[in-house]
């Protein structure tokens, strides 16, 4: 039940923004606490008239806080956003954003009801045009005020309960840095009380997640701005890397000759100011980051604590980290043993699953190895090597969803194959379609490492019993409804099949084995192939 759970949650997790829409800034919006903008397509609230969405009471998450934060009512961030709004569009279909004047990640067109596939690439297999056109975008956004949102720069009792709303325009870039800052902020427990144990998109489950949307909030607004529909963000794959290979002038920066921890002056990013860095000060002042500049961008790669961070990772942790069969374990949060997510994160050792709180790996590492604004956890949004290194931890995330998906149908159809056997008609009666939540690209990834295992090849590319041809044979009637029932006579028929087709081979010479179709459904045998289909084993080339 945990791995269809998380199956389930992966592929339907429905999103939400923690921006602040321009529109629901003014203290009529905060006193009345409703953020239901006009859609502009046809000038009603939500684009109701349109059956876009409309304007309800938000609804609530009853789950508790975790133990180590023990206040309530002192923190805006609790039960977001209901502080600030406690009616909020909520959008139909295919529709999102606060207006429901967006599509949902995947969709587009006018009515939001076409399908559209984006997709992220290795940052070095981009040609010189798309990565210079990758850092422009970076520029634009970074000089550019977001016509959408603004920040608030008090709590809301600052604003006197939101009769004085305390608001500044930001940056499209800076909007994602200043999000980042303010989710993983401390709680301002008044006069000069703070509480640091706070961190509502680190240390914690929600910590893929919410980077993952994160991501995909920050590829639509840069979408937006650029009216480039096809935009992606492009990740860095660092396993193996022996020092930071995209720290160049050509894509993220070099280093400055005259000073180590500033960037080239060659570099697009040189001339960059940060934001939301000095948390003690605004700390002090029971204060928020205002979106004010404070200096130049800040990194000195590998010259970093050693002895907490020895190397960038390997090749070799993200295999294990992949093997780990449980998304969240333990206390759920960086103590957490055996966790994909916690070791992932870096809290937990990629060698052994055990947290260490001496060791920063994997995620952490790079942050660690940047030794400058990157590695501190509010303003490390601020260098843009941030989006390329979240990015492939996303895919990283990704891959090990696809294999807990496998998992879960692998014990799904060979209890359906069982029932077959007993009752011919049984299989076809409960199971004449795949479930909702298995999207079919998974069936056909399924067959593919099932021949691969029955073919004789590595079996860790599936980590759960062993399977066999009759799994496979259970796989085609699942996609292929018309074929005829099992039976045990049907069985025997096959063995006594394959035993005469086992004896010709014997008379003819061994040939290369290629992909074939059955019933409709492309078919692998290799297992280099089925890997790098699947993503379970990911080869140390760059390519």
């Amino acid at each position: 039940m945990l791995l269809a759970a998380l199956c389930c949650l992966l592929w339907s997790f429905r999103t939400s923004a923690g921006h602040f829409p321009r529109a629901c800034a003014s203290s009529k919006s905060l006193m009345e606490k409703e953020c239901c903008p006009a859609w502009t397509g046809d000038s009603s609230p939500c684009g109701q008239l349109s059956g876009r969405g409309a304007c309800q009471d938000i609804t609530l998450s009853k789950a508790p806080l975790g133990p180590q934060y023990p206040f309530t009512g002192m923190d805006d961030r609790e039960a977001w956003p209901s502080v600030f709004y406690n009616r909020t569009c909520q959008c139909f279909g295919n529709f999102m954003g606060f207006n429901c004047g967006n599509c949902k990640f995947g969709f587009w067109g006018p009515n939001c009801t076409e399908k559209r596939l984006l997709v992220r690439r290795n940052i070095f297999d981009l040609s010189v045009p798309e990565k210079n056109k990758f850092l422009a975008y970076l520029t634009l956004a970074k000089h550019t005020i977001s016509p959408d949102y603004v920040i608030p720069i008090g709590t809301y009792g600052q604003m006197n309960n939101g009769s004085t709303p305390m608001f500044n325009d930001i940056n499209v870039y800076d909007l994602f840095v200043w999000m980042h800052y303010y989710v993983s902020r401390d709680t301002l427990l008044g006069g000069s009380e703070i509480w640091k144990d706070i961190d509502f998109a680190h240390e914690a489950p929600g910590f893929l997640p919410w980077h993952r949307l994160f991501l995909l909030l920050w590829e639509q607004e840069i979408q937006k701005l650029t009216g480039d529909e096809n935009f992606t963000i492009p990740y860095w794959d660092w396993r193996d890397a022996k020092s930071c290979d995209i720290c160049t002038d050509e894509y993220m920066g070099g280093r400055n000759p005259a000073n180590p921890n500033l960037l080239s002056p060659a570099s697009f990013f040189s001339s960059w100011q940060i934001i939301c860095t000095r948390l003690e000060e605004y700390n002090s002042r029971q204060a928020l980051c205002d979106g004010t500049p404070e200096g130049p961008l800040l990194r000195n790669p590998g010259n970093h604590d050693k002895a907490r961070t020895p190397r960038l990772p390997s090749s070799a942790d993200v295999e294990f980290c992949l093997s780990l069969t449980q998304y969240e374990s333990d206390s759920m949060d960086k103590a957490a043993n055996f966790s994909f997510r916690n070791t992932l994160e870096g809290f937990a050792s990629p060698l052994t699953g055990i947290a260490d709180a001496s060791q920063s790996s994997m995620h952490n590492a790079l942050h660690i190895y940047m030794n400058g604004t990157m590695s501190q956890v509010q303003g490390s949004a601020n260098d843009p090597i941030f989006l390329l290194h979240h990015a492939f931890v996303d895919r990283l995330v990704d891959t090990f969803s696809q294999i807990m998906c496998l998992l879960v149908l692998n014990v799904f159809l060979t209890v359906s194959y069982a029932l077959a056997l007993s009752h011919s008609n049984v299989f076809f009666f409960f199971f004449p379609s795949p479930p909702p939540w298995v999207p079919v690209e998974f069936l056909r990834i399924h067959i593919r490492v099932t021949l691969d295992f029955s073919s004789g090849h590595d079996p860790r590319i599936v980590r759960s019993s062993p399977m066999s041809d009759s799994v496979l044979t259970a796989w085609i009637l699942f996609l292929s409804p018309s074929a005829p029932p099992l039976s045990n006579n049907n069985k025997k028929k096959r063995k006594r099949k394959r035993k005469r087709k086992r004896k010709k081979k014997k008379k003819k010479k061994k040939k290369k084995k290629n992909p074939r179709v059955i019933e409709g459904v492309e078919v692998l045998y290799q297992s280099a192939l089925v890997r790098q289909f699947v993503g379970l084993s990911i080869s140390p080339d760059k390519s």
